[in-house]
């Protein structure tokens, strides 16, 4: 299949949508590896929250191999500009052993950081607009923002001196065009999960009950036990920020389930609102019925591979 026009494929959707299984399952048939796109299975020892079943990358018996899981340590701080040149060092790796990279995941900043390759590099600090900014409001800052076409971050405006720093690094891009990054030609070939709304809300909630189980609060407090501060597992998120909340005395148990569901159910919809975000910034997302069992949604993947 390597005359094909593609070199990538990226297999996007919702959380519960049932994208590491078809992945694990695609690279077995065109001989593949998986590069992960969460923004969360980066940390090592955060495994039943992050949803990172190891067990979707066993095929037939075989281990698929997965590229940019268990890649940091808990309370590290990860972010798109690490994403983007560990992705771009994972793929020209799979490419030069003549692999399939398989993009797979749900950050959709992180996987269009990658399809657009935006323009990322250290930007120095530049005191005299620090200076300039600095009596703004947060709500000001963000406007600011707004204005500049792409948010490299949105959910790291949420204070002001990250507001001021992102504003730098738009200046800095705008004022220095000529900046080229060198980053290999991608084409990609990009299949996006659809599942039914009601059955993903289902799904959702029934793997959140299945996680409980299989241990996520002691997973959660394994953490808190290593040393790891509250706040820090608080900042990633869904299941760490509310089982957190729940170990640390300010949630009940119910209240740990009902807030947690209600936000991963709004995950969901966020994620959505990306994806289609990115269509109407020109990026063709190929959707596929999500409810296909794994061998039609294989195959038809496969042969829009081949027919390229």
């Amino acid at each position: 299949m390597h005359n094909s026009k593609y070199n990538l494929i990226v297999i996007l959707g919702p959380t519960a949508s049932g994208k590491t299984p078809l992945a694990a399952n695609l690279a077995a048939y065109i001989y593949g590896e998986v590069i992960s796109g969460d923004s969360r299975q980066v940390y090592r020892r955060m495994d039943i929250g992050t949803g990172k079943d190891y067990d979707d990358y066993i095929v037939n018996g075989k281990r698929i191999p997965y590229h940019l899981i268990d890649i940091r340590e808990p309370g590290y701080r990860y972010n798109v500009y690490e994403y983007q040149n560990d992705f771009f060092k994972a793929f020209e790796d799979i490419r030069n052993r003549n692999k399939w990279p398989l993009l797979c995941g749900g950050t959709g900043m992180y996987i269009e950081a990658v399809l657009q390759r935006y323009k990322m590099i250290h930007v120095p600090a530049n005191p005299q607009l620090r200076e300039s900014l600095k009596d703004l409001a947060l709500e000001e800052l963000e406007e600011m923002l707004a204005a500049y076409r792409f948010l490299h971050n949105t959910t790291d405006t949420d204070t002001k001196k990250r507001a001021i720093r992102a504003i730098e690094i738009e200046t800095y891009y705008q004022n220095h065009p000529e900046i080229e990054l060198e980053l290999p030609e991608i084409s990609p070939l990009i299949i996006g999960l659809d599942i039914d709304r009601e059955l993903r809300r289902q799904k959702i909630t029934a793997r959140l009950e299945q996680r409980l189980k299989e241990g996520m609060i002691e997973e959660v407090q394994g953490l808190l036990d290593e040393g790891i501060l509250p706040e820090d597992l608080i900042y990633y998120g869904l299941e760490y920020k509310f089982v957190t909340q729940y170990i640390t005395g300010q949630l009940t148990k119910d209240e740990m389930f009902k807030h947690l569901n209600i936000a991963i159910h709004q995950f969901a919809k966020r994620q959505m609102t990306w994806f289609r975000g990115m269509e109407r910034r020109g990026i063709n997302i190929d959707w596929i019925d999500g409810n296909k069992t794994m061998e039609e949604k294989v195959k038809s993947i496969a042969e829009k591979i081949k027919n390229a």
